[in-house]
């Protein structure tokens, strides 16, 4: 029996027809047959596609949201390059710091209300570095969440000697021109839900199978990364 598989729109395809299409365009502006004129105006549209080979990720990832990010300000470019609107990204940079400052003012306030008497705070761990480097190690034995920040600077957690009683557990990030390394022991199967922003997620865990503890990093890396390795 013959199994038809439908059209989709993946990836893969978006940049593969673009990248076809750019050698097309150059080999025919080489053999003289049309004239590209001013290509360079046109840069931007390589964000547009980047952020749309995003976009078109399965529902839920996290990469849509840094996707439609791309789109637009490969979009915004654009038409400033045609003259079309007026448009300056460097007068956009303190976004960063909004981004930042928002970033940490509820973070700073979840902390707060999870030490709120009658909250169990066991296994909680929060990690600040800013300008500066942390290295942190815990041994709880019921290891349930994590909240690090990197703001040009970098964090260090080693959770080899924790245990996990409760599954998930949970680990959100906040890196911005930093970076943030995590070891996790070898029995913890680790899901990435981060979103990047000029930035990376690695995982470099070993995935053991079947696993019942598993552990969730989210949150962001803007210009910085995040590693999980064992």
């Amino acid at each position: 029996m013959n199994e038809r598989t439908g059209f989709r729109m993946t990836p893969q395809l978006i940049l593969g027809v673009s990248i076809a299409l750019l050698g097309a365009l150059f080999l025919l502006d080489n053999l003289r047959i049309i004239y590209i004129g001013d290509f360079w105006d046109f840069w931007p549209a390589l964000l547009i596609v980047f952020g749309l080979s995003k976009m078109v990720q399965p529902r839920g990832s996290s990469g849509r949201v840094a996707g439609l990010i791309f789109t637009t300000i490969g979009a915004a470019l654009l038409l400033d390059n045609l003259r079309l609107i007026n448009f300056n990204i460097w007068n956009y940079w303190p976004l960063l710091l909004v981004i930042a400052g928002a970033s940490l003012i509820w973070r700073a306030w979840d902390t707060g209300r999870a030490a709120q008497p009658g909250n169990n705070t066991e296994g909680v761990i929060s990690v600040a570095a800013i300008l500066g480097g942390v290295k942190r190690v815990s041994t709880s034995p019921n290891f349930s969440r994590g909240e690090f920040t990197a703001i040009m600077g970098g964090c260090d957690v080693d959770l080899r000697q924790a245990s996990m009683q409760n599954s998930p557990a949970v680990i959100n990030i906040f890196a911005l021109w930093g970076g943030v390394d995590i070891k996790v022991p070898n029995d913890w199967s680790v899901e990435i839900q981060g979103m990047p922003i000029l930035g990376g997620f690695d995982d470099k865990t070993f995935h053991p199978q079947n696993s019942a503890k598993r552990l969730l990093v989210k949150g962001a890396a803007i210009m910085g990364g995040v590693e999980v390795l064992n």
